[in-house]
């Protein structure tokens, strides 16, 4: 299964890196008006139309693909649980430390001393502190 979800994650990797190199390719739809007006060079790689088609169709695909491999990878998540090594020194997924307990020798501030009065500069019982 970790097999699977290493493919997955590369496949969907590849597909995002690819649909943002086209995107940024592909001309706005201004570029075309200014083009049909001779202030731009409508030529290209696959002539004055092709280009829109070709990289338009490879992104819907690329998309596609995407969508798919999210879907996939929501499905393995979801069939067993958290995905093994994917957030195994995660903050959130370890327990809090339990705060470490003090010496039994020492004494406890809000304790009375063993004597039974209270420790030196504590106020009497009923009197207000300042």
């Amino acid at each position: 299964m970790n097999v699977l979800l290493t493919v997955v994650l590369a496949v969907q990797m590849l597909t995002a890196i690819g649909m943002i190199g086209l995107i940024l390719i592909q001309h706005g739809k201004g570029a075309d008006m200014g083009a049909a007006f001779g202030s731009g060079t409508s030529g290209s790689l696959f002539g004055a139309a092709g280009s829109a088609n070709f990289l338009s169709r490879t992104t819907a695909i690329l998309a596609t693909v995407f969508f798919v491999t999210s879907l996939g990878l929501t499905y393995i998540g979801t069939l067993h649980g958290r995905p093994q090594g994917l957030m195994e020194g995660a903050t959130l997924e370890k327990a809090a430390p339990a705060a470490p307990k003090p010496p039994s020798d020492v004494p406890q501030p809000n304790s009375a001393s063993p004597t039974g009065s209270a420790p030196a500069g504590a106020p009497k019982s009923g009197e207000v502190p300042k």
